[in-house]
């Protein structure tokens, strides 16, 4: 980032002597003294670079970083390839805002229209917006798109992302629509349940695909059932790196993917800044909420990149607007961009396999070290049960320097693994909870 000068008082008092005023009380004159704090703030005084730096040092050395993670839930560690941070440090893509001004913001709008293109090629959809805030927006943006006059009726799987469904929840209340929670049965979106659910009034229905437990859903059967009712949409919400190796949303018959795009080039960074990705056939894309880049010519002939569908309801109908979502995550899109230039289809197929192969293997030494596996099909998170409790064999494999699964309850543990697990960090995994008495 370019270095901050501050303004010297000599300056601010010219500003204000150019503006008509003689003091900066007197800016503020129109705010009533009642609630204006008189008093000087209690903060420490100022410090030097070098000691700003060695503060900071010391509270950054309270975080404990752990080089083993067996955790997913929505949040993965994946190797991001140097390329992305050397391309994200260039000092004109971290400060570029929003690209109005098409003809000076032509680099921006580019890199918004890759993302896109990308995100369309990766879920097997026809468009893509520019992102959204994070995976769990973009799920209750597509429930909201999909309000009709005479369908108001969202169903959701019990077995999505819970902080998900806190979100979908919010989301419906304000657009006044019901939500109805599909209910889980052995870990999967209950089927049969589903089929009872739908009526006529059904505007959507939503699943996780892996769910949240790690299972893989009756995507293409649940597909049906959702189209077999009247202009009713059916929304997959997936992990993007899964695509490198298993069907695209489209070929389930989603007409909406959505998901979070953080393992796609973006580090944990406790829970954020993340990524919403939102894509969606052809015939609803005007329902897109956000902004959209599209390619076209100059008067030249020459390659250039506007804003498209994007000075709609937010800007000039408000009171007509299905969404108030007008921005997008640029930087983390170019993150992701960035990636998937760099990894390419068989880099992508490649984390996915590993990801797959790995969790299999942890999760077969698991069964012989005396753990359940709930999962009949996942990805690369599974779900076990032990007689051992899941605190003891959190704070087992805490001791050693490695963070375990998310604890479902006393007895039950979700795990994840990703290329970054090694066989040595699988078996060394085992070995210890194997110790848990």
């Amino acid at each position: 980032m370019g270095t901050f000068v501050p303004n010297t008082k000599a300056q601010q008092q010219e500003m204000l002597k150019e503006i008509g005023f003689e003091k900066l009380d007197d800016l503020f004159a129109h705010i009533p003294d009642a609630v204006k704090f008189k008093e000087e703030l209690d903060l420490p005084s100022g410090m030097s670079e070098m000691e700003a730096g060695k503060q900071i040092r010391k509270i950054a050395a309270k975080n404990r970083i752990y080089e083993t993670v067996f955790r997913g839930a929505g949040a993965y560690r994946h190797y991001i390839p140097a390329i992305v941070g050397s391309v994200l440090s260039n000092e004109t893509l971290q400060t570029a805002y929003t690209p109005y001004q098409a003809e000076i913001s032509q680099g921006v709008l580019q890199s918004i229209f890759e993302y896109q293109t990308m995100i369309c090629d990766l879920t097997g959809m026809d468009v893509s917006n520019a992102s959204v805030y994070d995976g769990g927006t973009a799920a209750g943006e597509a429930v909201a798109m999909c309000r009709g006059r005479k369908s108001n009726k969202a169903l959701v799987s019990a077995c999505i992302q819970p902080s998900v469904m806190k979100v979908i929840e919010t989301y419906c209340f304000g657009n006044e629509m019901e939500l109805a929670v599909i209910p889980e049965k052995d870990g999967k979106t209950d089927v049969e349940a589903l089929k009872e659910l739908m009526t006529d009034d059904t505007s959507c229905v939503l699943i996780q695909h892996p769910n949240y437990y790690g299972s893989l859903e009756d995507a293409e059967e649940i597909g049906k059932i959702a189209h077999s009712v009247k202009n009713c949409r059916f929304i997959m919400s997936v992990n993007p790196i899964t695509l490198g190796t298993m069907k695209t949303p489209r070929e389930y018959g989603a007409d909406f993917a959505v998901g979070e795009g953080q393992p796609l080039g973006l580090p944990l960074a406790f829970g954020g800044p993340y990524l919403g990705f939102m894509a969606s056939i052809d015939s609803v894309k005007r329902s897109l909420p956000g902004r959209i880049v599209g390619q076209t010519v100059d008067h030249n002939g020459k390659t250039g990149y506007v804003l498209t569908l994007q000075a709609r309801e937010q800007h000039i109908r408000r009171e007509k607007a299905s969404s108030n979502i007008c921005s997008n995550q640029a930087l983390c899109a170019l993150a992701v961009g960035v990636y998937l230039s760099a990894m390419g289809s068989e880099g992508l197929k490649n984390v996915a396999t590993q990801c797959y192969s790995k969790a299999h293997y942890m999760a077969a030494e698991l069964s012989r070290a005396g753990f359940e596996i709930e999962n009949e099909e996942f990805f690369h998170e599974f779900v076990t049960c032990s007689e051992k409790k899941a605190a003891d064999v959190i704070k087992a494999l805490d001791d050693d320097g490695i963070l375990g699964g998310l604890p479902l309850d006393d007895n039950r543990i979700l795990w994840c693994c990703t290329e970054m697990n090694s066989k040595a960090d699988i078996d060394k995994a085992v070995a210890v909870v194997k110790e848990v008495k």
